[in-house]
C-alpha cells in the first residue's frame, strides 16, 4: 500500500496543518541556527511522517541532504550494508574519506534519513531499501546499529557541526501482525519514547480525531462520517491506511 506515500514535498499537494506538524515546524525552524542536534520523528508506518517532514522542509526552505541507500539484495551482512552506505555517500558527495563526509554534511542545515534511506525500493524496484533488509534479517541487523554507534562515538567532535534527522519506526511482528515499538504497545511504547527523549530531540506524529476527519475530507469532501470513523477505530493514527480504506468504502 503506497498510494498515499509521500517521498518529497511535491508528492503531497493536499496538506492539513495539525498540532503535530506545528511541533515539527518549530523544531525544524531552529536547525539553521543550531548544529550538533539529533532529531527523531516518530510514528508507526502510515502515520504521515514523510508528509510532515517534507512539508516543513519546503515551508522553511531548508538546505537538506536527503540520504539515499540502494542495495542490490536483502542478503547483505551488517558490515556490507554499513560500508555500502558510506561508500554511496562518498560517491554522491565526491569525497574520499568519512572525515570529508562529515565536513561536507556540516554545510547543510541537516542530513535527513527518511524514505530515500529506508524505502528506496519504492524509487527503484530493482533495489532494496533498509526497511526490506531489516525485515529480512531480523535480529541479525543488530551489528549494523552497533557499527553506527561506534562510528558516531569515533567522530562525535565532527558531528557537533552536523544536524541529523531520523524518520524513526521500529517494527516487530507479533503473531504475524506488525507493530511499531514506539507507538503501538501502550506503556512499553511510552517508556521507550521517554528513554529516547533523554538522549535526543523527539517529535511524535499523531492526530486528534477531528484532525483525521479534516485530512480525509480534504481529499474526499463527499466522505460521510460513517465511512470514516470505522477506519479511524481500526487504524488509529495511520492516516495512509485510513485514506485507502475510505476510498474503498466510497467506491
Amino acid at each position: 500500500m503506497v498510494k498515499y506515500k509521500v517521498n518529497s514535498a511535491e508528492d503531497d499537494q493536499v496538506f492539513v496543518v495539525t498540532e503535530a506538524y506545528r511541533r515539527l515546524y518549530r523544531k525544524f525552524k531552529s536547525l539553521k541556527s543550531r548544529k550538533g542536534r539529533i532529531v527523531h520523528v516518530i510514528g508507526a508506518p502510515g502515520t504521515g511522517k514523510s508528509a510532515n517532514i517534507y512539508k516543513a522542509i519546503g515551508s522553511l526552505d531548508l538546505n537538506m541532504y536527503d540520504a539515499l541507500l540502494l542495495m542490490e539484495n536483502e542478503k547483505k551482512t551488517s558490515i556490507e550494508v554499513f560500508n555500502e552506505f558510506f561508500n554511496s555517500l562518498k560517491r554522491d558527495m565526491q569525497v574520499k574519506s568519512n572525515e570529508e563526509i562529515y565536513k561536507k554534511a556540516s554545510e547543510y542545515d541537516a542530513v535527513l534519513f527518511a524514505d530515500k534511506f529506508h524505502d528506496s525500493h519504492l524509487l527503484d524496484e530493482n533495489k532494496v531499501g533498509l526497511s526490506i533488509w531489516t525485515d529480512y534479517k531480523g535480529i541479525k541487523t543488530f551489528p549494523f546499529y552497533l557499527l553506527v554507534i561506534l562510528e558516531y562515538l569515533k567522530h562525535r567532535t565532527a558531528l557537533k557541526k552536523v544536524n541529523l534527522i531520523f524518520q524513526t519506526a521500529w517494527t516487530i511482528r507479533i503473531r504475524g501482525t506488525k507493530y511499531d515499538l514506539f507507538t503501538d504497545l501502550g506503556p512499553l511504547s511510552w517508556l521507550l519514547v521517554g528513554f529516547l527523549k533523554l538522549m535526543f530531540e523527539v517529535v511524535v506524529i499523531s492526530y486528534s480525531e477531528s484532525e483525521i476527519m479534516e485530512i480525509v475530507r480534504r481529499r474526499w469532501p463527499e466522505a460521510r462520517e460513517d465511512q470514516i470513523k470505522p477506519s479511524i477505530k481500526q487504524y488509529g493514527n495511520k492516516i495512509r491506511f485510513i485514506l485507502d480504506a475510505v476510498e474503498k468504502n466510497m467506491s
